[in-house]
């Protein structure tokens, strides 16, 4: 009797994995995070903005709609970007994982979710405003090394067991390898592609050598009285670090003053283009301006004050012979953003300046070196355009500028706003005397007082810190005889126009939060 011998090397289609499918999740992970790095560092010759990883962030901000936007600021503050980029890397690696799970050597699923995800990097690149045809490649040639990683890693995985040798849950050696490489060559990449892009750019070097313009019409010295002085509320003047960052732009701009230059056109008698030389040719001024964030929920933390230098817009808008009938400035950022101030607001006499320097030091990259916009009055955007290098004279009916076109306010004046900082929220009490404090701001118009009541009990007046100036915010504290108990505390803030903050609440789009700021506390 003759006995047919089966197949001792089924094929590897028709057989159990011999592997655990952590090694086929961890290939693709392996491949996207090559395709990130290959496309990180290829873009470097090309534009920063060119990189996979990036195009794809920048146009998710631009194309998420406004509700979207802020529920991030609510959810997140400051820290919305980093939550973008996490929870980019985190569907990353799902979907790189799914790849590598679905990827064979005679099926190649994977690597064609791989090329899709591609298409999509190729799409965001060409969205971006600086993009040219040069976009293309950092995304290509990242999908073709990892593709071509994932199809070795998977072919290695599949590769049938000798005849006697025993499977194993721990991958063959030979994987190992070319994981650890892969790896190796995504980490080096993405490294290599964020170091030298900034040797590139030269730009940390220009700012350290960058000489502060000492003002030809200093600010005012801040008096003693202008600063309450109490543990737990805000400083007069924000530190540069603990000044709020709201943006659009997810990789910084590093532009160096020899880069710089600001075109201005539109509807004026003489077009102008202006080098970062001939700007600070012109004479300096200093001020002292606070600026607020449109997003800041009512008692939020999306305002500060610092000591600003640069130069008056006043000035240039004048020597190019602004049309009567123009009545937009629309700015324009080097990562293509765009804000709309009203030409009437800068030019009305305030202290709107092109800044080059905050509280004494050149700009910080991520607020706006080496210039930017200081406007005093107006949310930041439809104002403070960071890394500002085209100006536009044109009309609101004709124009609409980035977050006006999702739905913003067009001319949005900061509203009269206080917030209690002192006790924190929910902070334990002890019956007695307790201070409250806090800051009010009315840009531009002014603090003429502010009251706090408990319990909605009767507005009661509160200690108002020296007045600095209407373009600054105004500190301000109150003795309170708290008694045992849960209470609450309200305060508002009138402006010196007589308009009283709003009781009301409101949220901030399309032109700012309005309501009076509430705490309660536990007194016992």
């Amino acid at each position: 009797m003759v006995t047919q011998n089966i197949d001792e090397h089924p094929s590897t289609e028709s057989r159990p994995p011999r592997r655990r499918w952590a090694a086929h999740a961890i290939s693709g992970v392996l491949a996207a995070a090559v395709v990130l790095g290959v496309g990180e560092l290829v873009a470097l010759p090309i534009n920063p903005d060119a990189s996979p990883f990036y195009a794809v962030g920048a146009t998710t901000v631009d194309r998420t709609p406004a509700w979207a936007r802020e529920f991030a600021i609510d959810t997140f503050g400051t820290n919305d970007k980093p939550a973008l980029f996490i929870g980019m890397s985190i569907l990353i690696v799902l979907l790189g994982a799914v790849a590598g799970l679905l990827e064979r050597r005679r099926r190649p699923i994977g690597s064609v979710i791989l090329v899709l995800l591609g298409a999509v990097g190729v799409y965001a690149a060409m969205q971006r405003p600086t993009a040219d045809a040069m976009y293309v490649f950092p995304t290509l040639v990242g999908v073709v090394a990892g593709v071509a990683t994932l199809r070795l890693l998977i072919t290695q995985l599949e590769v049938p067991l000798s005849p006697g040798v025993a499977d194993s849950w721990l991958p063959r050696r030979q994987f190992l390898l070319l994981a650890g490489a892969a790896l190796a060559v995504a980490a080096a990449a993405g490294a290599a592609g964020k170091f030298v892009g900034q040797r590139i750019a030269g730009a940390v070097a220009n700012r350290e050598d960058f000489v502060v313009p000492t003002a030809a019409d200093p600010a005012p010295p801040i008096p003693a009285g202008a600063d309450i002085a109490i543990a737990g509320a805000s400083t007069y003047i924000t530190p540069n670090d603990d000044f709020y960052r709201i943006d659009t732009a997810l990789l910084v701009p590093q532009l160096t003053t020899d880069s710089w230059e600001l075109r201005i056109h539109g509807m004026v008698d003489r077009e102008m283009t202006l080098s970062f030389d001939d700007l600070v040719a012109r004479t300096p001024i200093e001020r002292v301006i606070t600026l607020t964030c449109v997003s800041n929920e009512v008692g939020g933390v999306l305002a500060g004050n610092a000591k600003w230098i640069g130069y008056p817009m006043k000035d240039l808008l004048d020597e190019v012979g602004v049309h009567p009938d123009a009545d937009m400035l629309l700015s324009t950022s080097v990562d293509g953003f765009t804000v709309g101030t009203p030409v009437e607001i800068v030019t009305d006499g305030r202290d709107a300046i092109l800044a080059v320097a905050m509280n004494g030091e050149p700009l910080p990259f991520e607020h706006g070196y080496p210039v930017r916009q200081v406007v005093p009055g107006l949310y930041g955007f439809v104002s403070a355009t960071k890394w500002v290098t085209e100006w536009e004279l044109t009309r609101f009916d004709k124009v609409e500028a980035y977050w006006t076109q999702r739905g913003w306010g067009a001319q949005a004046p900061i509203k009269t706003s206080s917030r209690i900082e002192v006790p924190a929220a929910l902070a334990p009490i002890e019956p007695g005397q307790v201070l409250v404090a806090g800051t009010a701001w009315a840009q531009h118009r002014g603090i003429e007082k502010v009251e706090v009541r408990v319990d909605n009990g009767e507005w009661q007046p509160a200690t108002l810190a020296q007045e600095y100036s209407i373009d600054t915010w105004r500190q301000w504290s109150w003795m309170w005889d708290a008694g045992s108990g849960l209470h609450t505390v309200q305060v508002r803030a009138t402006d010196l126009d007589g308009n009283v903050q709003v009781e009301e609440r409101t949220p901030p789009i399309p032109g700012g939060a309005t309501g009076w700021h509430t705490r309660s506390f536990t007194v016992k």
